[in-house]
Parts: C-alpha cells; structure tokens; sequence
C-alpha cells in the first residue's frame, strides 16, 4: 500500500485473487498488530531529525466509514454521534525552519467501543481518551531523541494540565493553542492578564482555508507574557505540582471584516518569549500545525480515498488507516518538495535501490532545453518529485501549474510498477 499509493486490496493484488485474499488474510491476522504498524511509522525519520530543531505536531483525525444500521462494521461513533468509523491520531515532525515535513513520529488509531456514562470531569487521566495527547508526546521523546530541539505543537484538545507539568525538559518545550482560561497564582484567570496588558507590535498574516473560514489576508496585533498556572482541582491532575510557569503570546484581530469571526490565539509555551521578535516566531512555529491538516485531506479526500474501503471489519479498517498514514506522507513529502526551496535528500522517502531508478528515469526525461530539464540537484527530494510528477503526466515546464497530490500519486504508482520491474532485470528466463 505504501508503495503504490492506493489502499484498494483488489487493485493492489494487481488482478490475481489469491494476492486480494493475501492481503486480506495479512489485515485480519491477530499477529499484525495496529500498534506494531505504528512503531514502523517513524523509521525513517529516526535519522531524518538528527541534529535538527524539529517541531513535533499532534492531531486527531476522524475517518469517516459508510454504515447503514444492520452494517455497522464494529464501528464506534464519531462526530457526535453523526458517523461510525475510526480516529488517527498522528504526529509528524517537521523542520522548524523550513517546514519541510521529516516523517511520521507516533501516535494511535482506534475506534470507541462505546459511550462512557462517567462525566469527563469526574475520571482521572488514564480513563480518558485525551490520554493520547500525552502518550504520543512522551513516545515521541524517545523517536526524536537525536534532534537538537523538539517543540511539541498542538492545537486546543491537548491544552491538559498534566502534559504541562509533566512533559516539558531538557530539549524538549510544549506549544499549545489555549482552551481553558486557567487560574493563575495571585488571582485572577489567564484571560485577565493577558486582557491587561498592551498590544506590542502588529503584522500581516495570511490566513489558509479552512472548513470554517476562507482563506483570506489580515492584520493581527501582538501582546506577551509570562503566568504561573495553577493546578485545577480535577481527578487527572491529582498529584501534580501546584502551579506551573508558562509564557503565553496573544494574538488578536482588532478591526476584522464584517461578519467575519476575528481571529484570536492565545498560544501558552514553554519556550522562552522575551522580546516581540521570539513571540512572532512562536506564532510562525504554531502555523506550521497546518502540516498534519495537509496529511489527513492527504489521506481523505484529496490522496489515497481512505473513506471508500469497504472492508468489513473495524479491526481490518484500523490497521488498514494506520498504513494508509504512512503512506501520505510519501505524497506530502513530495508535495512540499516540488519547488525545491527545503533541500530535503531523496533519502527521506526513497531507498538507495529506488534512487537508482529514479536517476535512470530522470535521464530520460530530460528535455533538448533546459525548460523541459530537471533544474534540482541530485538526490535532493526535488529532484525525485520533479521525475515523479513527470511519471504522473505532468509537462515539466516551469510556467505549468505545479504537479498537486493526485498527479504525484499517480507517479508514484507508475514508479513503483517500474520499480518491481527494474528488480527483474537480471532474472534469466528459460
């Protein structure tokens, strides 16, 4: 699946039924495990963040399977109530500077097995399903061991008390958009201080789409600090310190456009924020959270169609999303290499024998011009996705339309066909 960059078993046996049913007999194996085809996410990227300043982002992802009430696959709720399927949650590491995604860290997918009558409020940590927030990051401590910084990104969900007063040291910080306006020591709430204090600098930004806004551009005004957070009164936070210092940057819209919702992040970290220029750049580090977006409408609507398999069970589904995962970021690596500008190596998503293809591949398609010539260098990252995206049926002309997710997914696909190929090459036949 991660090689041919589609998640259909029948299409994957390349018509032969016994390869259709191998597949299906490998997924419904109680010794393939979901957790083992998790460990092999980050492989890859062991090496990939060696020395780096990496930014570890974590999200949750709901993957919505068609059921009908007789057919519910063992499949949990999810929205709401609204849909049965599963949820990935995922973290994937990304180079602070560059943003150019590294691969995937760890994380878990899973599906509910029920509803807990238990309130949120009145279970301690381990009994509730925000755990994953924490686990993925401890996880992710011993996968990014060998970067020089790792900053833990995330967006409101993982905004736990616990993950603050447990998680942060040594090379390790936390970045998290706020959602509970927190007591803080002295009195008064997080909201309060940060309401106190004058905006310090303003800047434009631009907005990326999303499913609740458009994608627009605006000016946001910026203000800083530092708190000590105290320790809310809830069985998951029993035990922990009774306060923790952390700096929060506050980010807000004051003159929005009419009937739109304003934009407002109160982002708490970590990291040191002594001046306005730290805390521009702690905003600019949590926009990269846009990445693992990329990555699940890479596995969804706009790559590999997750949501169409018809599998049956809900123990094959999970396994069959957790490859599924792996296999986007192949094309989201791709996808952020195309312009050549993170001088990634090709190493990061390809393997020595496959460069060797790509590099006779690429000597074919270079033009009598240098317009229709690869302009990257050998083996950077934009190098492979340019002969890719060539494979793909894209023109190669620099004035074209960049090759998007579905052109280098069907590359992929042509290239791993010659790939097997090529491995063929020196086999005798009688």
């Amino acid at each position: 699946m991660v090689a041919r960059q589609d998640i259909c078993l029948r299409r994957l046996g390349e018509g032969w039924r016994a390869q259709e049913v191998g597949f299906h007999r490998l997924l419904s194996n109680d010794k393939v495990t979901v957790e083992r085809l998790i460990e092999g996410w980050s492989e890859q990227t062991v090496s990939a963040v060696a020395g780096r300043h990496v930014l570890a982002i974590q999200d949750t992802s709901e993957i919505t399977f068609a059921t009908t009430p007789g057919r519910r696959r063992g499949l949990g709720e999810i929205g709401k109530g609204r849909g049965r399927g599963v949820l990935v949650h995922a973290m994937v590491a990304v180079d602070a500077a560059s943003g150019g995604c590294l691969g995937l860290v760890a994380g878990s997918v899973y599906t509910r097995k029920g509803r807990i009558k238990t309130p949120h409020a009145k279970r301690a940590l381990k009994d509730k399903e925000s755990r994953r927030w924490i686990d993925t990051a401890v996880q992710a401590k011993s996968v990014l061991a060998e970067a020089a910084t790792v900053i833990i990104v995330a967006d409101r969900e993982s905004d736990i008390y616990a993950e603050w007063a447990t998680l942060p040291g040594g090379n390790v910080h936390l970045l998290t958009r706020v959602m509970h306006d927190r007591a803080v020591v002295g009195g008064g709430t997080l909201s309060k201080v940060a309401a106190a204090l004058p905006f310090v600098a303003t800047r434009r930004l631009e907005l990326l789409a999303t499913h609740k806004r458009a994608a627009r551009k605006t000016e946001v005004s910026l203000r800083f600090g530092k708190v000590e957070v105290c320790r809310p009164d809830n069985p998951g936070a029993k035990g922990l310190p009774k306060s923790v210092s952390l700096n929060f940057v506050d980010v807000v819209e004051l003159s929005p456009p009419a009937s739109v919702e304003p934009v407002h992040w109160r982002l708490l970290t970590t990291h040191e924020v002594g001046d306005a220029a730290t805390a521009w750049q702690i905003v600019d580090w949590y926009r990269r959270r846009w990445t693992i977006e990329q990555l699940f409408r890479l596995m969804k609507t706009h790559g590999l169609r997750l949501e169409d398999s018809q599998l049956a069970s809900a123990d094959v589904l999970i396994k069959l999303a957790a490859i599924a995962t792996k296999a986007a970021v192949v094309i989201l690596q791709l996808v952020q290499a195309r312009d050549g500008q993170g001088g990634e190596p090709a190493g990061n998503a390809f393997s020595p024998s496959e460069i060797a293809v790509l590099d006779s591949l690429d000597a074919s398609y270079q033009g009598r011009t240098v317009l229709q010539s690869n302009p990257h260098p050998r083996p950077s990252l934009a190098w492979a996705a340019w002969t890719i995206a060539r494979l793909g049926g894209w023109d190669g002309y620099p004035s074209s339309k960049p090759p998007g997710p579905i052109t280098l997914r069907h590359g992929l696909e042509y290239f791993r066909a010659i790939v097997k190929g090529w491995a063929l090459r020196d086999v005798c036949m009688p």
